[in-house]
């Protein structure tokens, strides 16, 4: 071979090694990042929302009948809710165009509340409502969820404050 056909050879050689180091890489981080995927969707089901977690520490005969009345006032509630984001939405909207009204955006925030506030009633008044149908462990286990932050707290032990609380104190 002449020693031209020779630098040929050798830089097609270099180029394909290259291509190959490229796709042997490429398709290690893929695999690891469809593994991480097939992890995380694996562990999905079993892992549970706060909720859940409160709900299922109720005794088992009243446990679906808990599930199913929360869920119930959720869709009732939704609209509400639904109504409020659409409202801050618009005001949101409406503070970044060149057309700002600020009367419109302060009713429009007003009007958000107000739904808001409508539906946390609906949610308050079933959840009350709920737990007066309850014994005293189950309406203990589950009086988590008249939080007003929106969300349950968990806690393993009662005796002990969680960090929400410590910062309440604070």
């Amino acid at each position: 071979m002449s020693p031209k056909a020779l630098k040929i050879a050798l830089a097609a050689s270099v180029a394909l090694n290259l291509f190959a180091v490229a796709a042997g890489a490429t398709l290690w981080v893929g695999r690891a990042k469809v593994e991480d995927r097939i992890d995380a969707a694996q562990r999905a089901p079993h892992e549970r929302s706060p909720m859940q977690v409160v709900v299922s520490r109720l005794d088992p005969q009243v446990r679906q009948r808990v599930r199913q009345t929360l869920k119930a006032s959720a869709l009732v509630a939704k609209p509400d809710f639904e109504e409020a984001r659409l409202k801050r939405r618009a005001a949101v909207d409406l503070a970044g165009s060149p057309d700002f009204d600020p009367a419109r955006a302060t009713a429009l925030l007003e009007e958000s509340r107000a739904a808001e506030i409508r539906g946390r009633a609906r949610l308050e008044a079933d959840a009350v409502q709920l737990l007066g149908t309850l014994d005293p462990a189950d309406r203990q286990a589950l009086s988590e969820i008249l939080t007003r932050r929106g969300r349950v707290v968990v806690r393993d032990r009662p005796d002990v404050p969680s960090a929400d609380d410590k910062k309440a104190v604070d």
